[in-house]
């Protein structure tokens, strides 16, 4: 499949999402979306209470905490540090966007990357509504991401990464953008054991965080080959109440993984 049109089904799914959602009756959601047709029997298809600390939310909206697409939590592991600039990877709505400017304070900033416009308008609607200063959303792919080199202490991403069709390009830009010593800290979906390519041709899946995934040895390999170091999987959960599993798939996790870029390392355009 060609890279633009995995970008574009993405963009599509999203933004519907983004769209149907109304601001008066916020509907929680995970990566599945709103809709329960990918979630396995009795699953909740997420919800910001699921993922997160609950002491974490509180204080915000529903207009925030019920557009929450994530399968996890990278807030909690990522050490945030008052002052920090921190750079979200596929913002969304702005959760973990607004939970990171609480940790960063008046001092630190939080840039909101996102390639879906309508997303985009929901997160700075949620930005007013909030009066919350020190966040920033631009509008760009997390392949070729619209920041400056060596610019982001930390680098959070929940259940994004997934979602591209060229993974090692989004951790090359990761290093780039990252300060010598930054980190990063992912919550997404991996695998064990990899799809047949005639599911990853199955754009509808791969959208909904599914045949984009891949084995969790593989995906933590493209960021040794990125150049981050001390790489490490801080947890690795079955995602079968988020994402449900068919015939001939492989086993299917959200997990956390953090790592460093080495303080020696600066890097340019």
């Amino acid at each position: 499949m060609a890279q633009e049109s995995i970008h574009e089904v993405v963009r599509n799914r999203y933004g519907a999402i983004a769209r149907s959602v109304d601001n008066s009756s916020e509907q929680a959601a995970s990566c599945c979306g709103t809709s329960s047709d990918c979630c396995g029997d009795g699953a909740e298809c997420g919800s910001s209470s699921g993922l997160y600390d609950m002491s974490l939310l509180e204080g915000l909206p529903i207009d925030v905490t019920g557009l929450s697409l994530g399968c996890g939590d990278p807030v909690s592991i990522a050490g945030l540090k008052p002052g920090e600039t921190v750079l979200d990877l596929g913002s969304g709505g702005g959760i973990d966007c607004f939970l990171a400017a609480r940790q960063v304070g008046e001092t630190g900033k939080v840039i909101g990357v996102d390639m879906t416009p309508d997303m985009l308008l929901k997160a700075n609607a949620n930005k007013a509504k909030m009066g919350v200063k020190n966040v920033e959303f631009r509008q760009g792919q997390i392949e070729a991401m619209p920041v400056d080199d060596n610019s982001v202490d930390v680098i959070m991403s929940n259940c994004v990464i997934n979602l591209s069709p060229d993974k090692a390009a989004v951790f090359h830009e990761a290093i780039r953008v990252l300060k010598p010593g930054g980190r990063v800290s992912i919550s997404d979906i991996v695998t064990d054991g990899e799809f047949s390519a005639e599911l990853r041709a199955q754009t509808d899946k791969w959208a909904e965080c599914v045949t984009g995934a891949i084995d969790v040895t593989a995906y933590t390999g493209i960021m040794r080959d990125a150049g981050f170091a001390d790489i490490q999987v801080v947890d690795k959960n079955d995602a079968g109440d988020i994402i449900q599993r068919e015939t001939g798939m492989p086993r299917i996790f959200s997990a956390r993984i953090t790592a460093r870029k080495a303080v020696s390392q600066t890097t340019t355009s």
